[in-house]
């Protein structure tokens, strides 16, 4: 697998992509390590750019930027959290299968948690400049999109009546999941000490 025509090719034409991978047989582990650890790189360091070299704006305070450890610890925590909640969406995927007709297979459902999080690991270099970061919230709903493409390949073998079923449940999973990672950055970095590492 190459990985830059793995991200193109999901990002140009998923669908096609898709039929390539339902025919691999990546284990989980490598997949984590070979593709989705190199990608969530990408919103790790542009957060640490964005929020330690360039900045945020806020209102009556004006461009304030983190000290440098307290971005690299962000973004560090950030990489951390974000392969485990891939690694984690695998494992709820391969989990809800039986609840949708469908036979269980981690091995497929590492592949759809983590070929879909593509869009938004790429686009998560709009972070590197705070104002542009809701384009990569934006990207994210292309990554749904191409989750649901994945699911109606099909990569599980889900019955046709349940796939709407079972994507929109794994969509709300992703979306807690993210929230959830977000929720606990903000928390961690909300305490005054934090910031000023």
């Amino acid at each position: 697998m190459d990985l830059i025509s793995r991200v193109q090719n999901l990002i140009i034409k998923p669908k096609d992509e898709w039929v390539k991978i339902k025919s691999e047989t990546t284990p989980p582990m490598t997949l984590i390590l070979s593709y989705a650890a190199i990608l969530a790189a990408i919103p790790a360091i542009a957060q640490f750019i964005g929020y330690g070299l360039i900045g945020i704006r806020v209102p009556f305070l004006g461009n304030v930027r983190y000290p440098l450890g307290s971005s690299l610890l962000r973004a560090v925590l950030y990489y951390v959290f974000t392969l485990a909640s891939v690694y984690g969406f695998g494992f709820v995927i391969n989990l809800l299968a039986p609840n949708f007709g469908t036979k269980p297979n981690l091995q497929k459902a590492m592949q759809l948690s983590v070929y879909s999080m593509t869009i938004p690991f790429v686009a998560g270099i709009f972070y590197s400049i705070p104002s542009l970061g809701v384009l990569a919230g934006i990207a994210g709903l292309y990554g749904l999109y191409v989750l649901y493409l994945g699911f109606n390949n099909p990569m599980m073998d889900t019955p046709k009546d349940k796939i709407v079923t079972y994507v929109i449940v794994c969509m709300v999973v992703v979306v807690v999941l993210m929230l959830v990672v977000g929720l606990i950055l903000g928390a961690i970095f909300a305490v005054g000490s934090v910031a000023r590492f």
